[in-house]
């Protein structure tokens, strides 16, 4: 039997994604949608400015929009919600009992909510049972992290797993979608590089460290790794790039450093790809129309390692940023709770 799932914010750009990737998943069930009060009580057809590259589902298309208000037939909730208003909603959900899986980032740095990626650190779900405690209902809030955080904790992870990181600097070329619809303004960004985009640094720069952390009697210790991040929306459209330069703390030859790429865990899923990370050889890759979409969007492509004339080696990463960065990281959080017995929330 399905799993009953409800997505908040369904009418936004993540919400889309979701209702699309959601309606043809084997363990899920879309029975609840939810938006603002503008868009309540209309026909999702009538309500959502669709803008994916598919179809609107059959199973939605007709779905009566609801309010996001904690009476909805589902036992997971997915938040595409916008921030300004995520955090009170997700809040009252998670208080009345139901598992909130949420892209936003209201909760990410809270000190029990887990901030995950599950091949790297599956060992912060942990918290959900310390979390609970506070809501006293059995409900309780995952989060995923920034879509550039994603494919730079990815890509750093089996490095510093392997030879342990001490400093990181990074510099984003981030894709328009990133920033939803309608977005970035089609005459600033045609042709042009807006070399600004407002809390993205410090997200990076903050949740990179909890994410690589460790999980200890009860909390995470922050990984003691010093990053510095410079962000940047360029005229693409799917797919974030990452120029990367890493310091060791364990010197490592660049054989080293692509062996331990191979070596991440793959959790066999319906949403986990099939590899985590691939490192390509062409010194011309990764880009975002080669290898955006590989592995269902869910891969990060790393490529061009290299030595540094100030750290120690650089590298260029790449991950999709509405799907690994978002939907699709979210659905792999909710798939790594059902597999380990999290899908059981209790009725009030």
């Amino acid at each position: 039997m399905k799993i009953k799932a409800g997505i908040l914010g369904c009418t936004g750009a993540v919400g889309q994604k979701l209702v699309s990737l959601l309606s043809a998943h084997p363990d899920f069930e879309i029975t609840e949608i939810a938006a603002s009060e503008n868009s309540a009580g209309k026909k999702y057809v009538e309500a959502v400015n669709w803008k994916e590259q598919t179809q609107i589902p059959d199973s939605v298309k007709s779905m009566t929009v609801k309010k996001c208000e904690p009476e909805l037939d589902a036992e997971i909730l997915f938040s595409g919600l916008d921030s300004s208003v995520a955090g009170k909603i997700e809040a009252d959900f998670a208080k009345a009992g139901y598992i909130v899986v949420s892209n936003s980032k209201n909760h990410r740095m809270e000190e029990d909510v887990p901030l995950v990626i599950p091949e790297v650190n599956a060992e912060h779900f942990n918290l959900i049972d310390i979390q609970k405690k506070r809501w006293n209902s059995g409900g309780f809030i995952v989060t995923n992290p920034n879509c550039s955080t994603i494919a730079l904790a990815i890509s750093l992870y089996p490095i510093h797993k392997k030879f342990g990181i001490s400093k990181v600097m990074v510099t984003t070329m981030q894709a328009i979608s990133g920033a939803g619809y309608p977005g970035v303004p089609s005459l600033d960004i045609l042709g042009n590089v807006i070399p600004h985009i407002k809390d993205e640094e410090e997200k990076i720069q903050t949740e990179t460290q909890k994410i690589l952390g460790n999980y200890e009697n009860g909390k995470i210790n922050f990984a003691g790794i010093k990053v510095s991040a410079a962000c940047n929306r360029v005229p693409v459209r799917d797919g974030h790039t990452l120029s990367v330069s890493v310091e060791l703390i364990k010197k490592a030859s660049k054989e080293e450093i692509i062996k331990s790429f191979n070596q991440i865990e793959n959790f066999g899923y319906a949403f986990s790809p099939e590899k985590v990370i691939e490192y390509t050889d062409d010194p011309y890759r990764p880009q975002p129309l080669l290898d955006g979409n590989l592995d269902k969007g869910m891969r990060v492509t790393t490529g061009n390692l290299r030595k540094c004339n100030i750290l120690d080696w650089k590298f260029t990463a790449l991950g999709h940023n509405t799907i690994r960065g978002a939907a699709g990281a979210a659905i792999l959080n909710a798939e790594w709770l059902i597999h380990n017995g999290y899908t059981e929330r209790k009725k009030k």
